[in-house]
């Protein structure tokens, strides 16, 4: 794979082909993929809710009157849609459940090294600033998945333009301790999409980077 030829080509989808559908593989592909993100201290504070239902697409939509109706027909119309959530706090149970997870993947050589990464993990969960800390992490997992699409060849559009508070109520998040992040559309693109014909822009080197 060549990772710059798939920066340099992907781009944002503004219509889709809506008789086209991701493969099961593929999408497990890009799950497993999501999973995998990194996350300062391995925290992984995010949950996604995989669109794929006609009924789940609805409720989505519903999400995105008004100003934001735009982004409600790329829902209704995408193969697949996923919705990033983070939590808005780390409870006890959450710290746990990694270590059980670091435990089942042989990480600690004996449990002075699994109190170690305990107390790490503690340390950042009280000197952080939450919720934003949270939120910036999962942004990682916003950025790895893009690129992981289209790698695959999926098509996709990351959107925060929805009414995040009716998805939450509407999905019941608060009390899962969540909060709805951002909707990304996957799939094709339509041959109707005038985005796909336009040229990519982007800043130059020499106004992004300062090499020292």
């Amino acid at each position: 794979m060549d990772i710059l030829k798939v920066a340099q080509t992907r781009y944002t989808t503004k219509a889709y082909n809506s008789e086209k559908k991701i493969p099961q593989a593929t999408l497990d592909t890009l799950l497993e993929t999501l999973r995998l993100t990194p996350s300062s201290v391995n925290i992984q504070p995010w949950h996604f809710f995989v669109i794929e239902t006609d009924e789940a697409k609805a409720r989505v939509a519903e999400t995105m009157p008004g100003n934001y109706s735009y982004n409600a027909t790329k829902v209704l119309q995408a193969s697949h849609s996923i919705v990033f959530c983070t939590k808005t706090n780390i409870p006890a149970e959450h710290l746990e459940a990694l270590l059980k997870a670091d435990d089942h993947a042989g990480r600690f050589k004996n449990e002075e090294a699994r109190e170690t990464q305990a107390n790490l993990r503690e340390g950042y969960v009280i000197k952080k600033s939450i919720p934003d800390w949270l939120i910036r992490q999962t942004y990682i997992a916003l950025g790895q998945f893009l690129i992981a699409a289209a790698a695959e060849g999926i098509d996709s559009t990351a959107m925060e333009g929805f009414d995040t508070n009716a998805f939450d109520q509407a999905f019941d998040l608060k009390e899962k301790g969540l909060q709805s992040l951002v909707v990304v559309s996957l799939g094709y693109r339509s041959e109707t999409d005038f985005n796909a014909k336009l040229p990519k822009s982007r800043l130059p080197h020499e106004l992004v980077f300062t090499h020292l």
